[in-house]
């Protein structure tokens, strides 16, 4: 596993553990305090997990899993994934933080901020699946698959 995979692994454990700590408070903040949490720590908390922990694991092992790049791929660099990785961290980092911070500070910039990183989760996002896209391919089960092979 090399350290590209690695770091998109260990981010999405990250913001796992970020979601998960918002999500035990704000189920203290309902069971025990009889407040629902805001709708703002609702939506940090599911950016957290589903975009920080599940998109950045499947995104690490579908990195890891693909078979490599064909030599003639113009799409795929290291490079392009290194910059898809930090569109999605620095994107969903400012989501989850400025989201959060709404519950208890009122700042139009606090809106903009979470705009920015909603469309930096979708342009990340966008150009991680193009840059993958050539990797998508059979390696061996068409083959498999010719000689009458199901699986």
């Amino acid at each position: 596993m090399h350290s590209t995979v690695r770091r998109f692994i260990k981010t999405g454990l990250g913001f796992g553990a970020a979601g998960l700590v918002l999500g035990v408070y704000m189920l203290a903040l309902r069971e025990i305090g009889g407040r629902w949490p805001d709708p703002y720590l609702v939506s940090a908390h599911a950016h957290a997990v589903l975009v920080g922990f599940v998109m950045f694991l499947i995104l690490g092992v579908a990195l890891w899993l693909f078979p490599r790049p064909e030599k003639d791929d113009a799409r795929y660099t290291p490079g392009r994934i290194d910059a898809v990785y930090w569109i999605l961290t620095l994107s969903t980092a400012a989501r989850l933080v400025s989201e959060a911070s709404r519950a208890w500070v009122r700042s139009p910039a606090l809106g903009w901020i979470v705009l920015a990183g909603g469309v930096g989760q979708a342009v990340g996002l966008a150009l991680y699946f193009w840059t993958m896209w050539g990797r998508i391919r059979p390696v061996g089960s068409h083959l498999r698959e010719a000689r009458g092979e199901r699986f």
